[in-house]
């Protein structure tokens, strides 16, 4: 499974070309239209060339990222999948519930969050040690709020509400509530 940092930093390198790219296009239409002599105007087939390009390569980087994002191979074989532990967690009046104090993983564990909220919604976020997030969900009351995930690297981490739930929500945090061990990889913090 790939780690949703790697992901994020290609992802980054590859919408800052893009975005570079469409730029290009706004000045050149400015420089088309700020010329001293005009040009007779945008020739066409250059143009819709050139914007045929940009959608080629906008659909290519979601194409060549759709089997790279972390959970989407096990969530389209989900049901061939038998987890090696399922946690049961709780939300209710701006309070997590959890099974253990600390919930223990073994390396490379197919595990399933199933969350569950007794009165609002909430947000059910894994964060690394140093607040970057490694997955969440929206938790919604009377829904199936649950997430499949498989860990490739040691760790300790934090859960925390993602989800907007009044003032009081910003206060739904544990600390250190889950610990990934037996990898032959360390999280960076």
């Amino acid at each position: 499974m790939t780690d949703s940092l790697d992901v994020l930093s290609t992802l980054k390198v590859a919408y800052t070309i893009y975005t570079l790219i469409i730029i290009s296009l706004f000045a050149w239409f400015a420089y088309s239209i700020a010329a001293e002599h005009k040009p007779k105007g945008i020739v066409r087939v250059p143009f819709y060339g050139y914007i045929a390009f940009l959608v080629f390569i906008g659909v290519s980087i979601h194409i060549l990222t759709f089997n790279k994002v972390p959970w989407v191979e096990m969530d389209l074989k989900r049901d061939d999948i038998k987890f090696d532990q399922v946690f049961h967690i709780s939300m209710a009046d701006h309070k997590f519930k959890l099974p253990k104090e600390k919930m223990v993983i073994e390396c490379e564990q197919k595990i399933l969050f199933e969350v569950e909220s007794d009165d609002l919604t909430y947000g059910f976020g894994l964060f690394r040690q140093g607040g970057t997030m490694v997955f969440q969900m929206q938790v919604v009351p009377g829904s199936r709020n649950d997430i499949l995930w498989e860990f490739h690297k040691n760790g300790v981490y934090d859960i925390r509400s993602t989800e907007y739930s009044g003032p009081k929500g910003a206060k739904m945090f544990e600390d250190r509530a889950v610990e990934v061990r037996g990898c032959d990889v360390s999280e960076k913090s």
